[in-house]
């Protein structure tokens, strides 16, 4: 049986007993009259009901923008496999590793820990700066600058002489790191409709294990040399990525969003222009309404939020949007991704495979998790976000709990390593087709317009944060010299990433198909997210169709039909 909900935007009063759901009074909104209202209605109605293809059709060029910005991850990616596999290769051992009690030599877990979490260190300041920087300048400027910077910093790891020179080289080099993890994503939700939202937004994740895999490849094809070449050349081959990419984003449109919360708002209307094709494939698009339903939206986001801060992040209805977007960012490390993925080189060598069968193995994994990221593009039309989410977790405490028993087998019993392996490269699999990329797409949906940067740079910093504390336990973990748990760290993971998808279930709504404006609605109305699904949201139109230009503006007829569960 159905319920009919009406909610309007209007006075901080308590819900009536008649159910209905008051919101917030828009009523100062002088520079919005109807027929911007009306347009933004029409705007939302046409981009909500658009397909993908024809989403293709009008938007290639957001569509080429985007991927062109994300390409920046495929750097990141590579680093991050980099320093974590290099641990396992043995000309990077004899040069900064120390003899080890089981043969050969090993650096220690505190450097493990110290090495990998320099970059992350780095990421988190440059997050912070970021998410002020990029407010005042805009993404452009923002992207061109860390890039610059990144080419400066190559020089020092390239260089590095001694281990606390390749920490600070790390560090360094973390700082503009900050600003792709941020950018990427919110520049690929910022110029693309939301048939194309989850698609670009994914398409991060696949940038990212892209640049796991040439990073593995690379490592392999130097896993036999033992001199400086064979850790330097990994390092050197960063520089290719800068200078074209600097060249490409100079020429990309920047966000009409940010432009139109700066005020801009013919220049706004150039760069959606410059995003869509000439012919306008869908004939109901229409620059000028796509313009006003920005312009609607941040003036709906500035109704309930009194400012763009970090601190307003943390009140109202974005309290709950932040700690969403924080902890679906977090849950990627939380579930045991950055501990079987990322040293999955050295996790294979210390279950027993050989240097060549280990970076083999690294490679399989992420040739497997960019087939992965590509069928979550299919998955998420059938299913959506949340329910992709939460049985991706699900499925992944399994893989993670038979790995832990597997590890309880002999290590001289070589059927059980190679299934452990085999259940790490599914387990990748499966990741990469659900928590991955999934994660992206629910990050850039679930903030709000006015507070995206700063959002996702909170979240990404939780996502770091949980990242040092796993990079800390891991090596802790696997090295031979310290816990020497091995395969049985699965079930450490495997509890934590149960704890996880609870929380999933009762904490993430589902964002397929919303306009910003819609989700800014049912957040408003605090509809549950195990009920986002079987909410609609009608029409918005200001009240009073014959009210002049300047007058108290309220939005009504945004209906709320609530299906009881």
């Amino acid at each position: 049986m159905a319920e009919t909900r009406t909610f309007s935007i209007s006075g901080d009063r308590e819900p009536q007993r008649d159910e209905s759901i008051a919101a917030q009074d828009l009523s100062h909104l002088a520079r919005i009259d109807t027929a911007v209202a009306a347009e933004a209605a029409r705007a939302t109605q046409s981009e909500v009901s658009m397909t993908l293809l024809q989403g293709i059709k009008t938007y290639p060029h957001a569509i080429a923008w985007s991927v062109l910005v994300s390409t920046c991850i495929i750097m990141e990616g590579f680093q991050i496999v980099l320093i974590n596999s290099l641990m396992a290769l043995p000309a990077f051992q004899i040069r900064f590793g120390e003899p080890s009690a089981e043969g050969g030599y090993q650096l220690s877990a505190a450097w493990q820990s110290g090495l990998s979490n320099g970059a992350l260190v780095g990421e988190i300041i440059g997050l912070f700066i970021v998410g002020y920087i990029v407010e005042r300048i805009g993404y452009k400027k923002t992207m061109i600058g860390a890039l610059a910077l990144v080419t400066c910093f190559i020089f020092i790891v390239f260089f590095a002489q001694s281990l606390p020179m390749l920490l600070v080289g790390e560090i360094l080099m973390g700082i503009p790191w900050g600003a792709f993890q941020t950018l990427t994503t919110t520049y690929a939700a910022e110029v693309c409709p939301v048939s194309l939202r989850a698609y670009l937004t994914t398409y991060v994740n696949l940038c990212w294990v892209i640049g796991q895999f040439l990073s593995s490849a690379v490592l392999k094809g130097v896993a036999n040399e033992t001199g400086p070449l064979g850790y330097k050349l990994p390092y050197g081959l960063q520089w290719i990525w800068p200078v074209p990419l600097i060249v490409g984003i100079a020429l990309a449109p920047e966000s009409p969003w940010w432009l139109v919360r700066k005020g801009r708002f013919e220049e706004a209307k150039t760069q959606v222009l410059r995003l869509t094709s000439k012919s306008k494939a869908d004939s109901s698009f229409n620059p000028d309404e796509t313009v006003n339903m920005m312009v609607y939206t941040n003036e709906l986001e500035k109704a309930s939020t009194s400012g763009a801060s970090y601190w307003h992040c943390f009140k109202g209805t974005d309290l709950r949007r932040t700690e969403i977007v924080c902890m679906v960012w977090a849950i990627q490390t939380l579930c045991g991704a950055s501990s079987f993925t990322g040293y999955s080189t050295y996790f294979f060598q210390q279950a027993g495979l050989d240097v060549s069968a280990s970076f083999s193995m690294s490679l399989g994994q992420y040739a497997l998790g960019a087939v992965g990221t590509i069928l979550s593009w299919f998955l998420m039309i059938k299913f959506g976000r949340r329910t992709l989410y939460l049985w991706g977790q699900i499925a992944m405490v399994c893989l993670l709990a038979i790995v832990g028993f597997l590890g309880i087998a002999p290590s001289s019993l070589e059927g059980a390593q190679w299934g452990i392996g085999s259940m790490i490269l599914l387990y990748t699999f499966v990741y990469d087709m659900t928590v991955g990329p999934v994660c992206y797409s629910l990050v850039a949906e679930i903030s709000s317009t006015r507070l995206r940067n700063k959002t996702v740079v909170l979240a990404r910093n939780l996502y770091n944060i949980t990242g040092i504390v796993a990079n800390v336990l891991t090596p802790h973990m696997l090295n031979p010299d310290a816990w020497n748990w091995g395969a049985k760290a699965g079930f450490f993971w495997a509890a934590s990433g149960a704890l996880c998808a609870v929380w999933t279930y009762f904490r993430v709504p589902e964002p397929k198909g919303r306009s910003y404006a819609e989700m800014d609605m049912l957040f408003d109305a605090h509809v549950s997210a195990r009920k986002f699904k079987q909410t609609s949201v009608g029409s918005f139109a200001t009240a009073g169709a014959n009210s002049e230009y300047g007058k108290d503006v309220k939005v009504a007829s945004a209906h709320v039909d609530k299906v009881d569960a």
